[in-house]
């Protein structure tokens, strides 16, 4: 293992460790799902939660999941092995939402927002059927922001995916560990895994995330940076410095009532105060 290596092993570790005391994502006792789709992003959430594993001050489990959506070409022989080699406890759902995607979604439009939602109904509900108390995702920093600008250009709301999320039906609690890390790192951390690629389902350029995704590279590559800021303003809100009636009452905001204008004498005391350094 190479310093470099060990150096970018270093800051994963700590970014996701950081990740996981800001937002209590881990508990003594817990037993988290890792969701594993045997891209980049997952295979490295796995990796650093294991090592983190080792180290923390809480006992939890570790289950890796992955589920078999039954898409033409799946190698589905590649995660089973990995997992064995690396002794790593999982399970393998297998579900066919390939074929209830194609049947219902027209030729030509993109499949990922239904196929997403089938994945996972089927993820939770295999969550709840063993005793999982915490389901952990691999977004990353980039995830995070691209969803930020589909929102608002595409749905008119300004919201992302938070680090933790409970669940619309309250019964299953969403980490994503991988929150303060950048796409970059990770593609760099994940080169010794056996990738399996996500292009499955077809190439589907068309789709509103690729266009999101380089329209912030680009800006990245011409203000580097760029994206940690908008993450980091993600983490910084002013309620009262946007618009939403709900966020903030301003309804109820009045500003403070001048019983009597300032006389020329009080302007000249206090410009005096001011020069004199009185409070």
């Amino acid at each position: 293992m190479s310093n470099t290596f060990k150096k970018l092993q270093a800051q994963l570790r700590g970014s996701v460790g950081k990740a996981i005391a800001d937002y209590a994502m881990i508990a003594d006792g817990d037993h988290v799902m890792v969701c594993l789709s045997g891209g980049k992003d997952s295979y490295t959430l796995l990796d650093i939660l294991l090592s983190l594993q080792r180290s923390a001050p809480v006992n939890f489990e570790i289950t890796a999941v992955n589920l078999d959506q039954k898409q033409p070409g799946f190698p589905a022989h590649v995660l089973p092995k990995y997992l064995e080699d690396l002794g790593v406890r999982y399970r393998i759902i297998e579900q066919n939402t390939y074929a209830v995607v194609k049947r219902v979604i027209p030729e030509g439009k993109t499949m990922c927002g239904l196929c997403s939602r089938l994945r996972r109904g089927a993820l939770y509900r295999f969550a709840a059927e063993n005793g999982m108390t915490k389901i952990a995702l691999g977004h990353h920093r980039d995830d995070i922001v691209e969803t930020l600008f589909l929102n608002m250009f595409f749905g008119g709301k300004l919201k992302a995916m938070p680090p933790k999320l409970l669940s619309e039906n309250r019964r299953h609690i969403v980490i994503r560990p991988l929150c303060y890390m950048p796409e970059r790192m990770i593609a760099r951390y994940a080169r010794a895994f056996p990738i399996i690629p996500c292009t499955l389902c077809g190439s589907q350029a068309n789709m509103q995330r690729i266009v999101v995704k380089n329209m912030l590279r680009q800006w990245e590559q011409e203000f580097p940076g760029r994206i940690e800021a908008i993450f980091s303003s993600m983490c910084n809100i002013s309620g009262s410095q946007l618009a939403d009636t709900k966020l903030f009452d301003f309804a109820g905001l009045e500003g403070r009532r001048v019983l009597s204008p300032m006389t020329a004498a009080d302007e000249d005391a206090l410009a005096e105060e001011l020069e004199m350094g009185l409070p």
